[in-house]
């Protein structure tokens, strides 16, 4: 399946669409990241659905933009795009920062969004690793985000649990995402707007928490149980303030767990499509 590109205010975005009939489904990646993190989704099994996975602004192989994107910031640009796609009403899957960014989506233009599955979603609870409150330090950030195989490393270990085996061609595109010219920049200045050396900012918790709060469509809160990066107990928190939601805890996974457990959650995807 071939990749297409589409300019939003300058910005030459990538994305990738399945081209299939059936309720629109926008899966949107994590801090970092890109869209190969959703080549378990691209699959027989989801026909029914119309996927549409996208880069971020400075991820992937999308252009970088003039300046650095918050969740708030990156939900308005990605409406901006479903525009563009002429998508009226969207299912949104999100997974850590992208599950933050379809958050505030759904605060932003309630009436587009059908349902939610946010995967490990940042910015539900303040606790987050100590390398990513130590970036938000002046000159040791540069220095913990230099690109190079320590960074690559670092990332692998991070978001994939104990068990999961990276395949050459994962391995590939993470190189690829953190060795890219101004990619390191772009993720550190993103790191700065999401967290302070206590953890995930307040200020964007408070205003997640309350985001939830206005939620009246389906929502599935789905995390893995082994990941590293946000405790599964923000998603347990967030499903006790939300009625319209579901919780789901995924063994042996991480905090990649579309690519992780790709079954139970292509499964997860579509039950919750279907009771939208």
């Amino acid at each position: 399946m071939s990749d297409s590109y589409i300019s939003i205010d300058g910005v030459r975005v990538r994305y990738r669409d399945s081209g299939a009939a059936g309720p629109v489904v926008l899966l949107v990646h994590g801090i970092g990241g890109s869209l190969e993190l959703w080549s378990g989704q691209f699959t027989s099994a989801n026909q029914g659905m119309r996927l549409i996975a996208v880069d971020l602004p400075g991820h992937g192989l999308s252009g970088f933009g003039e300046r650095p994107f918050a969740a708030k910031t990156f939900a308005a640009f990605l409406w901006k795009f479903a525009d563009a796609l002429g998508l009226n009403q969207v299912h949104l899957a999100g997974n850590s920062l992208g599950g933050a960014i379809g958050l505030q989506m759904q605060a932003q233009q309630p009436a587009r969004v059908q349902s939610m599955l946010l995967a490990a979603a940042a910015n539900l609870g303040r606790e987050c690793p100590l390398p990513f409150r130590l970036m938000t330090l002046p000159l040791l950030g540069e220095l913990m985000s230099r690109a190079g195989p320590m960074a690559i490393t670092q990332q692998i270990q991070a978001i994939f649990g104990p068990s999961f085996v990276v395949t050459d061609g994962l391995r590939k595109t993470i190189e690829r995402n953190v060795m890219r010219p101004g990619a390191q920049a772009a993720f550190l200045a993103t790191v700065r707007l999401l967290s302070d050396l206590s953890g995930q900012r307040a200020s964007l918790v408070a205003d997640a928490h309350a985001a939830l709060a206005s939620v009246s469509v389906p929502v599935l809160m789905l995390h893995g149980r082994q990941d590293s990066v946000i405790p599964f107990a923000h998603s347990e928190h967030a499903h006790t303030l939300v009625p319209t939601s579901q919780l789901q805890l995924v063994d042996d996974c991480g905090h990649t767990p579309q690519l992780e457990q790709a079954d139970i959650f292509n499964t997860a995807l579509r039950t919750l499509v279907a009771q939208a």
